[in-house]
């Protein structure tokens, strides 16, 4: 007889709706050797034997099968044991408590699955012969971790311990608030790695009664809400001060929970009365409640329309000049919202005055306010030039720039550097910028690790550029942004080439800076890595032009294009699919780079001749098209491609082709293409520049015998002798 725990059937309490500690009861199993086979048991077959189980000792049997005997399941162990004078282990007579231990540490002994979680099952009676046939039934006493010396009464204490707590486990996994304090409820976890069942199921089981909990407060708060609403709305109406503000005390509690804040949202008469109370209460802690309520509601869309059509802009604007700081956030931040995701809002800001008030509130010190207040004035100034006028009439500027003069704060810099891109744009706002000294505001900033503020401040800087050409001390900047045009970023290496083209446009001494802090290099590179991408060549091109004229380092910068391989790339550049801006650029860079002999024989094997006058053969019959329509139609309208005149290519064209002409091979290829007859009639030009560059070009070519007779045999001769008395110093001369 082995006696072996069972779980019973248990029963819910009704009173309390927990479960009651699970009784444990006792199954004797009884396995008797074989008496008498069954009938249709065949003799070939193995010895059978009889399981009888039963409820309590001497009592009716519940089940009896009949289960295959394996011989290897009852063999000893093969070395030898000490058990008194019994031969065979399987002979020694075992206490009931032990023999229970020996059943429980089989490994064919499956729980119930209450610890486990694996499929329930009673091993002994399911007849697996495969799974039992093989296994070692008697364990060796010598064993490590078998002979724990577990005595009776502990073992009795263990099993009571464990029946004990098992709904003291279930109930602190799934309400743990019912323990009393100071309860140890053993584990019965054997493997750290391995949770029971009742731990996996704690977390879930809380989830649960969290989110039952929750629901039921939801629908508590929004019928409380809902019902006293109305009320509210009286009380906020009332003439009793103390009335409203107890009021708005008790709407502004409600609007910090999410089912009574909609219910207040849904309610445009609330919404009206807290708009009302925040307007005409002389109370500060009645209109902080007002308008922390308002910001609460701000949150959501329907909050931001009700807000909106109950006339909250103009309050809240109002509310810009409070002396509390608790308001001041609030109506701040609840503008902000608007300004986002509220459409009209923009429009009644800026009726309200409330660009003059956040102009204003640039001049406190606490920069995560300060970053909200930048960037509704930033939203509100984008396209729009009314609100930058206003910004500017309100000294805006100067307030930006010592904002990024004084904070170091990211997300301040960052929208502050936004507003002053916006008003870059401003033909008015320019200037009063670059005078508060933006351009070195902005350029302290370019070696932030946050990319976008750089970004900004690049941008705001190239807009800047073209009116900062009187400014001193742009050393640091100009090295800046040579380091800058290394940059993987397409867009800081676009910002860079053309605030350096503009920086370096009729100002030598920022193209002495440049020249000295490697900008050639730099410039060269750029072009070769950009490619076709013209937003990128046409800036660095421009800015390789300013440097390699009229300053005293422009020979060195002419010489340092040929060194750092540019000449080639340049030239190719006057091939499509470059358009029209970017070739005038390059014709301007290449009569510069002529002006360095050494640079004419690459100029010339690299084909820039031929492709010079085919431009000027182009952009000519361009100019003679547009001197026909204006004949025909009356129009004054010059030849324009992608907005440059064809009359500066012509003049372009020419005057590379004057300079490159001073060398006497290339004089041989200007004869030999056939252009002369096109110079002769430049001279006709209403245009005094292209007169001029026409007459030079002339003048070098007659410098040789053929060049000479050419000139004279396509009728100059002519031409030529009325220019003499040219008012022009320079056509008269050539």
């Amino acid at each position: 007889n082995i006696e072996v725990p069972v779980e019973r059937p248990t029963t819910r309490d009704a009173t309390t709706d927990i479960l009651p500690p699970v009784s444990r009861a006792v199954t004797v199993v009884k396995v008797e050797p074989l008496v008498k086979a069954p009938k249709d048991r065949k003799a070939s077959e193995k010895p059978l034997k009889r399981v009888t189980i039963r409820d309590v000792p001497g009592g009716a049997p519940l089940k009896e099968e009949w289960v295959a005997a394996s011989k290897t399941r009852h063999e000893p162990a093969t070395r030898s044991m000490s058990h008194g004078n019994y031969s065979n282990p399987g002979d020694v007579p075992v206490n009931p408590k032990e023999q229970t231990i020996l059943w429980q540490q089989g490994n064919y002994l499956a729980d119930s699955g209450i610890h486990s979680g694996v499929t329930t099952q009673t091993p002994s009676i399911t007849g697996k012969e495969d799974d039992l046939g093989d296994e070692q039934m008697v364990f060796d006493w010598e064993q490590p971790g078998f002979g724990q010396g577990f005595t009776p009464d502990q073992v009795d204490e263990m099993n009571q311990q464990l029946s004990q707590t098992r709904s003291q486990r279930v109930r602190a996994a799934m309400f743990p608030e019912t323990l009393d304090e100071g309860i140890e409820i053993p584990s019965t976890q054997y493997d750290p790695a391995q949770p029971t069942a009742v731990q996996r199921l704690s977390e879930p089981s809380q989830m649960l009664k969290h989110a039952v909990v929750n629901l039921i407060n939801y629908q508590d708060d929004a019928d409380l809400a809902t019902r006293a609403i109305p009320e509210l709305i009286k009380l906020l109406n009332d003439e009793d001060q103390v009335v409203v503000g107890q009021a708005a005390m008790m709407v502004h509690q409600l609007s910090k929970k999410e089912a009574s804040r909609h219910a207040i949202m849904n309610s445009p008469q609330m919404v009206a009365a807290l708009v009302r109370a925040m307007s005409t209460s002389n109370d500060l802690e009645t209109t902080r409640c007002a308008a922390g309520t308002l910001h609460n509601l701000s949150h959501h869309r329907q909050g931001l329309l009700a807000i909106f059509k109950s006339g909250g802009i103009p309050a809240l604007v109002k509310l810009l000049s409070s002396p509390v700081e608790s308001v001041l956030f609030y109506a701040i931040t609840t503008l902000h919202n608007l300004l986002l995701h509220q459409e009209g809002s923009k429009m009644a800001v800026r009726l309200a005055g409330g660009l003059q008030k956040m102009v204003s509130l640039l001049q406190r010190n606490n920069v995560k306010f300060l970053a909200i207040v930048t960037d509704c004035l930033q939203i509100l100034a984008y396209g729009n030039q009314e609100s930058k006028l206003i910004i500017l009439a309100s000294g805006g500027p100067a307030e930006l720039v010592r904002i990024m003069r004084s904070y170091t704060y990211e997300k301040l810099l960052w929208t502050t550097s936004r507003v002053l891109k916006v008003l870059s744009v401003c033909s008015s706002n320019k200037p009063a910028i670059v005078e508060a000294g933006g351009v070195q505001a902005t350029s302290m900033h370019l070696g932030h690790q946050s990319q976008r503020l750089v970004l900004n401040c690049l941008w705001t800087l190239r807009n800047l550029s073209d009116a900062a050409l009187k400014q001193e001390s742009l050393e640091p900047l100009l090295a800046s942004l040579v380091q800058l045009l290394a940059s993987g970023d397409i867009n800081v290496v676009t910002c860079a080439a053309g605030i350096l083209s503009n920086l370096t446009c009729n100002n030598h001494r920022n193209k002495v800076t440049l020249c000295h802090v490697g900008g050639i290099e730099a410039l060269v590179r750029t072009v070769i890595q950009a490619g076709d991408r013209e937003e990128i060549t046409e800036p660095a091109v421009c800015a390789l032009r300013h440097l390699t004229c009229r300053h005293p380092e422009a020979e060195l910068a002419q010489n340092s294009v040929r060194l750092n391989y540019g000449l080639q790339v340049i030239v190719k550049l006057l091939h499509p699919p470059s358009r029209w801006p970017l070739v005038k650029a390059v014709i301007g860079l290449i009569r510069n780079l002529a002006l360095c002999p050494a640079n004419h024989a690459p100029l010339r094997e690299h084909g820039a001749i031929p492709r010079l006058v085919q431009l000027l053969h182009k952009s000519y019959q361009d100019t003679q098209g547009q001197r026909s329509s204006v004949a025909s139609n009356g129009s004054q309208q010059g030849a324009y491609s992608d907005g440059v005149r064809m009359e500066e290519i012509v003049e372009g064209t020419v005057g590379a082709l004057h300079i490159l002409a001073r060398e006497a091979h290339n004089r041989a290829i200007i004869r030999g293409l056939n252009v002369i007859p096109v110079f002769v009639q430049l001279l006709y030009s209403d245009i005094e520049n292209i007169q001029r560059v026409a007459a030079g070009v002339l003048c070098e070519l007659a410098a040789d015998k053929e060049g000479a007779e050419m000139i004279e045999a396509d009728g100059a001769t002519a031409p030529l002798t009325d220019l003499l008395h040219s008012g022009n110093e320079g056509v008269a001369t050539y």
